[in-house]
């Protein structure tokens, strides 16, 4: 998913109840900050009490709320507490657990499996059946006629799964192929047929549940209902009545029986908004702790240092032939010099000092410290940082050097194209103005601009109007749950989408690598696979890797059961006030 970072109760929802596909998100005495570290290993949950509201920020309105349609974080962060997969993903063991089905078996060569669902009620009471999985899968996600990045996880060697109703609580997948990492698949949201059907049937699916639809409409298992809607100012939730987990004391869960989040863009004022006392956690950036660590004996909140991430911020360049930019502006784009030209007037260690305060990890490939089987930071290639050099490659490729210092291509246009992020994020603003002002050593002019989250979001995956845009994505557990961005064929591959068939030999490659190891059942085989894709991707630089951001979490001390994580609050149903 495409990623704007909002460590909010929702986004640490997201995780556990849906498919980890990817997604479109201080001085050094701050540093030195006294930040306290969790190791859930050897954490539980204690018995709570029910009641109590929990307030938290947004960092900006979702662009639907339909989940299977939602690519980003805006909309996800608000629409993931509604909804549960057949499977979730434990925290603390990262392995696939019972979600909605409760067990299931399979064949002796694990192509046959049998799903057997729990007694569940939609949050209007109507009872979950297996004609709901069934609907979900054969109507939604494997239907050609609406676009998701679910479908993109959800195949084996680009095959779906066959997918039938046994009786109303049991339910068959045959798949064509073992499949690695199926259990964790299923962690996909499953959709109420009788809620969707007719819109699936009249072709209307994709613009169903928007941000302006009666909340009531809504219907999921998730641990909260959407109960009001206000655009540009809050969501209010309420605890789901029909809600299935109970705790040892069968007391229903989640023990709050309410979550309001207000809608707040502006990092400065969400900031404010905790520490007035207005928020009770809050996704710190490195810039905030001075500020936090004066007042939190007097404002009783912890802060958390949660560790590396596996989101990874970069430099996309548009090379999709769709895109409405000029003919010339995508062949500079497309040339794998350029852009490793670009990668190395990258000053990545000066990012991480100057706006991260040593808080986050230099990369130059899709793989971060947090994804510790595939992260060797001897294995992938660096790109130093180097503006002589840089300029030399791009003098090599035909790019000449006029008086006015900017360099033109052999056609007289000018090496200049348009960089964008999402307006708000301090890091990114701070990031795209010092790559502007190195690149303009080197004879290139960057046009930088910051724009509303959700319209930057239209522009990288709707129309494609754009030459070049910082980004991040959340990254996930395991690889293939990013194959929605690293196949050419993937709904976010971010340089250039939907591609029928290879673009390039080396996009070919990385297919080939990812499709291999989704049926390789040996870990250590599946490694090796993976990290040839990332070495291949760090080579020809689609994506201009930078930083990966450490996590950091402000929450208040009145909360218990806190035991937040990068990939999520482990059992964050258990959150309660005394």
């Amino acid at each position: 998913m495409i990623e704007i970072r909002n460590l909010s109760l929702a986004f640490l929802t997201l995780i556990i109840l849906f498919l980890p596909i990817y997604f479109i998100t201080p001085s050094n005495s701050e540093s030195s900050v006294r930040l306290k570290e969790i190791d859930i290993q050897n954490l539980e949950p204690t018995l709570g009490v029910e009641g109590g509201t929990i307030r938290k920020n947004l960092s900006s309105d979702a662009k639907t709320l339909n989940p299977v349609m939602a690519q980003e974080t805006s909309s996800t962060a608000i629409v993931s507490p509604l909804f549960n997969g057949l499977t979730r993903t434990n925290l603390k063991t990262l392995l696939p657990e019972p979600d909605l089905a409760e067990s299931w078996e399979k064949n002796e060569d694990g192509t046959v499996w049998r799903f057997y669902l729990r007694n569940v009620r939609w949050s209007d009471g109507t009872p979950l059946t297996s004609d709901d999985v069934v609907f979900t899968y054969n109507s939604i996600y494997y239907n050609d006629s609406i676009p998701s990045s679910s479908k993109d996880v959800l195949t084996v060697e680009g095959k779906s799964f066959k997918v039938k109703k046994i009786d109303d609580r049991t339910v068959e997948f045959t798949l064509p192929k073992p499949f690695a990492v199926f259990l964790n698949a299923l962690s996909q949201p499953i959709l109420p047929k009788h809620k969707l059907e007719r819109a699936v049937a009249e072709g209307k699916f994709p613009s169903t549940w928007t941000v302006n639809t009666d909340p009531s409409e809504i219907v999921g298992t998730g641990p909260y209902r959407i109960v009001k809607y206000q655009l540009g100012q809050y969501v209010l939730y309420e605890k789901n009545p029909y809600y299935w987990e109970k705790d040892a004391k069968e007391q229903k869960l989640p023990y709050m029986k309410e979550v309001r989040a207000q809608i707040v863009k502006d990092p400065d004022v969400s900031l404010i908004k905790f520490l007035s006392g207005e928020a009770d956690f809050y996704s710190v950036r490195p810039s905030d702790l001075g500020k936090l660590s004066q007042q939190a004996k007097r404002g009783d909140f912890t802060i958390y240092n949660l560790g590396a991430t596996p989101s990874t911020l970069f430099i996309v360049f548009n090379q999709n032939p769709n895109a409405p930019i000029p003919q010339y502006k995508r062949k500079w784009f497309e040339n794998k010099i350029f852009r490793q030209a670009i990668s190395h007037a990258v000053d990545r260690e000066g990012i991480v000092s100057m706006v991260y305060n040593g808080l986050a990890t230099p990369i130059y490939t899709a793989v971060t410290p947090a994804n510790r089987r595939l992260y060797d930071e001897n294995y992938y290639l660096k790109y130093e940082y180097n503006l002589k050099k840089a300029k030399r490659m791009l003098l090599s490729i035909g790019f000449r050097e006029e008086r006015d210092g900017f360099l033109y291509d052999k056609d007289g246009n000018k090496l200049s194209f348009n960089l964008i992020t999402n307006a708000g994020n301090k890091e990114r603003e701070s990031i795209g103005n010092i790559i502007k002002e190195d690149l303009k050593k080197i004879g290139i002019e960057v046009n930088f601009q910051g724009l509303d989250f959700n319209n930057l979001v239209s522009k990288l995956m709707s129309n494609y109007d754009y030459d070049a845009v910082i980004i991040g994505l959340t990254g996930s557990m395991d690889p293939y749950f990013g194959q929605n961005v690293w196949l050419s064929s993937g709904q976010m591959h971010m340089w250039n989408p939907k591609q029928k068939r290879p673009a390039t030999e080396w996009e070919e490659r990385i297919d080939s690598f990812f499709n291999q190891a989704a049926v390789e059942l040996d870990q250590q085989r599946r490694d090796i696979l993976y990290r040839e894709a990332f070495r291949i991707i760090g080579e020809y630089q689609p994506m201009i890797f930078i930083v990966a951001p450490q996590e950091l979490i402000v929450v208040r001390n009145k909360l218990k059961n806190v035991f937040p994580t990068v990939w999520g609050w482990y059992k964050d149903e258990y959150l309660f006030v005394p």
